[in-house]
């Protein structure tokens, strides 16, 4: 991950922390200048306005963690499972951020159904990874990726408002990949752990 990126997150947790924990009108002030400070600094590097990035922030309270977000592989013969979004145009394996009151295999399973149609049963944490140590484009939030493997149950696919088509690819036939939110090599990680079910889970 670039080093000013890192400092950046580390400037917005110690602000995040500071103004959910601290009472003193002082130290309030100081917290709030450290978060402008990081803003600044994100917007000089970035196409978003300071004035964006401060609402980006302010939308996380509580103590600063990382989010997660999920992803599922569901598998037809050597074929995995990829829906192209309407964010980029790119092919992802289907998932998003885990919802309140959803544990992380009931919104994975959630996630396949309302981007893909399709009815699946999560089997197997692949891996647990912390997202910014993987080739993946620098991005404001820290997030750690759960990939599941999943089983078919029932169903036909189709697209929502988030996704553009839906299809299954070979490993040597895959389109443009959304790399904000899947790499190759996690697609080959994901084959891996079809093929050999008793993997233990990948972890960084």
């Amino acid at each position: 991950m670039e080093q000013w990126l890192s400092w950046i997150k580390k400037l917005q947790a110690i602000a995040q922390n500071g103004l959910t924990y601290n009472k003193n009108p002082h130290d309030l002030s100081n917290y709030e200048a450290i978060r402008d400070i990081a803003a600044e600094m994100l917007a000089a590097g970035s196409n978003l306005s300071k004035p964006e990035i401060l609402q980006l922030f302010a939308s996380n309270m509580g103590y600063a963690t990382p989010k997660i977000d999920v992803r599922g592989a569901v598998f037809k013969d050597e074929a995995i499972l990829l829906v192209q979004e309407k964010a980029d145009n790119c092919w992802s394996l289907p998932g998003g951020w885990a919802d309140i009151n959803d544990s992380a295999g009931e919104a994975v399973v959630r996630e396949i159904r309302e981007e893909a149609g399709l009815i699946t049963k999560a089997v197997k944490l692949i891996a647990f990874i912390d997202k910014h140590k993987h080739k993946h484009p620098p991005e404001s939030l820290h997030a750690y990726k759960a990939f599941f493997l999943c089983d078919f149950v029932s169903g036909q696919v189709a697209t929502n408002h988030e996704t553009l088509d839906v299809g299954f690819f070979t490993l040597d036939n895959l389109p443009a990949l959304s790399t904000p939110r899947v790499t190759v090599e996690q697609i080959q990680m994901c084959y891996k752990h079809y093929h050999q079910r008793d993997l233990p889970t990948e972890f960084d």
